[in-house]
Formats: C-alpha cells, structure tokens, sequence
C-alpha cells in the first residue's frame, strides 16, 4: 500500500498524472466526435438509420468507458490540471453531447424518418465547436489564453447551432402540415439540445479557468 502511494506521488510530481487526466479528456471527445460523424453519416445517407444506430452504441460504450476511467483518476490523483469537481462537471457536459447524438441517430431510426443532408450544417457547426474543445483540452498546463478562446469558439459554434435550429424550425413550419412535420420537428429539436449542450461544456470549461485564477 505505501509503494502504491509512492509511486502515485512521484506520478503527480512528475506531471505523468496531469498527462494522464488531460488524455482521459481527449479520448472522451474523440468518442464523441465518432458520434457526431456517424450522426453526419446517417444525415448525408451514406449509412441507415437502423446500421447507425447499432454503431452508436459501440460509439456510447467508448465514451462511458473513457468517462469511467477518468472520473476513476480523478478519484485518485493528487493533483489536477483544474479542481477535481469541475473536470467532472465538463466531462459529464461531453457526455451529454454523446447522450444527444444517440438520441438523435435512435429516434431517427424509431420515427421511420431518413437522414436529412439538411442537417449537415448544424452537424458540422457541433463538430467545429467539439474540435475547438479538444484544442483547449490540449492547453489546460501551458496556456490558459487559449483554452479561453477554443472555450468561446465552442460557444460561438453552440450559437450557430441555435440558428440553424430556428431557421429550419421556421421553413418547416412554412411547409404546412404534413405526416412528416411532427416527428421532424422532433429531431430539430434533439439537434437544438446538442447545441444546448455543447454551450454548457464550453462554458463549463471557461468558469473552471476563471476559479483557477486566468
């Protein structure tokens, strides 16, 4: 028990602990990133719903199971890049980004509905604001101005995807009503929570740094 200790010290010490949680980090957005793509997948047609259902959960199953293993670390680490509780806040946010993408992909399937190209902006604005996030994960030792800036390219990218959600809510409701209006406003509306969000990991990211003191 006391060589565990040891050796748990001499890791924080060396930084190996902080490499460690920040890596923890990345693969959980990287999991989440092979979300959004098989999100934009389903959306351009080039998988069905039902194949890219079965694929997010493989998808899901990696996020958990990279949030396991850092929210295991976090358990044990003596020190950390920012406090404890706000890495488990921000990596919880990214989890629910991964959350709503499986959603989104399962009640496309559930609801009969095809993919929509239409919805490739949004998903490329979510997948901008997600790649912003994984920059400033990078730079969460050496350089808190630019975790700052990809934590507010991240908001910006969550405020187009509530743009882009209004304007397509808006040409649908144009359209009058048909048997596709209800269940298509649906997943709009799934699409609007991802940016919800995505907003929230951002700004999780950001309050972190201003307790820290930057």
């Amino acid at each position: 028990m006391v060589a565990v200790n040891l050796r748990r010290v001499l890791r924080d010490l060396s930084g190996r602990s902080y490499r460690r949680t920040l890596d923890l980090l990345t693969s959980q957005l990287d999991a989440t990133l092979k979300g959004l793509d098989l999100a934009a997948d389903l959306a351009a047609g080039r998988v069905p719903p039902t194949a890219a259902r079965a694929g997010m959960g493989e998808v899901e199953h990696e996020g958990d199971s990279r949030r396991a293993a850092l929210v295991a670390e976090l358990a044990t680490a003596l020190t950390t890049p920012i406090d404890r509780e706000d890495l488990y806040r921000f990596s919880r946010s990214v989890d629910d980004i991964l959350d709503n993408l499986r959603d989104l992909v399962r009640e496309t399937d559930l609801f009969g509905m095809p993919g929509d190209p239409a919805d490739l902006t949004t998903l490329e604005a979510v997948r901008e604001g997600l790649i912003a996030l994984r920059d400033a994960v990078a730079h969460l030792v050496d350089d808190p101005r630019l975790v700052q800036e990809g934590a507010l390219a991240a908001r910006k990218a969550a405020g187009r995807v509530r743009r882009e959600y209004q304007e397509a809510l808006a040409a649908l409701f144009r359209e009058g009503l048909r048997a596709e209006t209800l269940p298509r406003r649906e997943l709009l509306r799934r699409q609007d929570v991802i940016g919800l969000r995505l907003n929230t990991a951002a700004a999780d990211l950001s309050d972190a740094l201003l307790k820290r003191g930057h």
